[in-house]
């Protein structure tokens, strides 16, 4: 075959097709009217690839959506390329060929539709612009005029994955603060001292009224999925609280053999912010450090000023693995199964859509794992 060679590769082939090679495909296939009858009938977004992973003939469907009026404007590119993946443009081999490409749903269906194989799988993709797109994608084995081609089609499920992670993040949620209220329910009538009772009463209270706030909450993040959400900003010192999500996670049970201190140099900070909506992030990621820790181990909760905002750090001894660290942050993504990717996505989706901050984290040998989340003292006018 007439094709590049040479080309590095972290995961599928790096080789293309020649240009010469892909027209012949695309003038065979434009040419075969049951093909075009086919093809328009089909609602969904449709590409019909090359064994180098080529785009050599694709539906109206993708035209309309990507509102171009010649295909052979996209002719020779990848899926990757064509959706503007982040990582299709690393390296010079192209989409499916970095690490990051092992975890894709999409490369890996063409690898199994190269094998003879139908495949279905779910893609999450992040793109240049910043947007991720959830997708279900089926590739299947096509022969045409002796040639091994294949069918791959293309369903958007972001509003199916949006709507899934709302309703686990509810329920995760408000499950994790009632099994607050149980625990503290359960060790009120052990409690002979006046004063460690008032203590446990004050949790209890507390721990009511964010049950509440939880079940408020999932009227407005539904909201927020529709660009309606109304947040209730109000004056918040930093480190008071931390303290108080301190108090109320070291009674959940993922707390069970482990500490959560507020570290002695966190600094008092007031600012603007929706102390639900915050809350909301921050236990996340008490709850994910616990999560992540081995008895024994001290999950370190700080706060400090730098410059005109707030930093929260979630610190935890623990180092996440490569491949976690590759997708933390992308939709539905988990390591603790299906159905469970809520809680990084969700603080990313809160924290830089509507709180007006910023999210990253860094994970190393010898230093464990430290969330950063960011936030302006005074948000911008809403």
């Amino acid at each position: 075959m007439d094709n590049e060679i040479g080309l590095e590769t972290e995961f599928a082939p790096a080789e293309r097709a020649s240009p010469r090679e892909i027209n012949a495909h695309f003038d065979g296939l434009s040419t075969t009217p049951l093909l075009h009858d086919l093809m328009r009938a089909i609602p969904n977004i449709v590409l019909i690839l090359n064994q180098n992973r080529q785009i050599v003939f694709a539906n109206e469907r993708l035209l309309e959506h990507l509102e171009i009026q010649d295909i052979r404007e996209i002719l020779g590119q990848r899926p990757g390329e064509l959706l503007n993946c982040i990582h299709a443009f690393e390296t010079e081999g192209g989409c499916g060929t970095t690490r990051f490409c092992r975890h894709c749903g999409a490369v890996r269906a063409i690898l199994q539709a190269q094998k003879g194989h139908m495949d279905v799988q779910e893609c999450r993709i992040l793109r240049t612009d910043g947007r991720a797109l959830d997708l279900r994608v089926w590739a299947t084995p096509l022969t045409f005029n002796g040639e091994r081609l294949m069918v791959f089609a293309v369903m958007d499920i972001e509003d199916e994955k949006r709507r899934a992670m709302l309703e686990r993040t509810f329920f995760h949620d408000i499950l994790n603060t009632a099994g607050i209220i149980r625990g503290t329910v359960e060790l009120l009538p052990t409690v002979e001292e006046a004063e460690t009772a008032r203590q446990l009463q004050a949790l209890l209270l507390s721990a009511t009224r964010r049950l509440i706030g939880e079940i408020e909450i999932q009227n407005e993040l539904v909201a927020a999925e529709h660009g309606e959400l109304q947040l209730a900003y109000e004056n918040i010192e930093a480190r008071a609280f931390l303290h108080e999500l301190a108090r109320i996670y070291t009674t959940h049970k993922v707390a069970h053999k482990k500490h959560i201190q507020v570290s002695p140099v966190a600094e008092e900070v007031v600012f603007q912010s929706d102390p639900r909506m915050l809350a909301r992030v921050l236990g996340n990621l008490i709850k994910n450090a616990l999560e992540a820790s081995q008895p024994g181990d001290t999950v370190t909760l700080h706060c400090a000023r730098a410059g005109a905002t707030v930093r929260f750090m979630v610190h935890n001894p623990t180092v996440m693995p490569p491949e976690v660290q590759e997708q933390v942050f992308q939709r539905s993504f988990s390591t603790k199964g299906e159905g469970r990717g809520i809680g990084t996505y969700s603080i990313k989706l809160l924290t830089e859509h509507y709180l007006h901050g910023e999210v990253a984290f860094r994970s190393k040998p010898g230093e464990g794992t430290t969330f950063v989340v960011t936030y302006p003292l005074h948000p911008p006018a809403r």
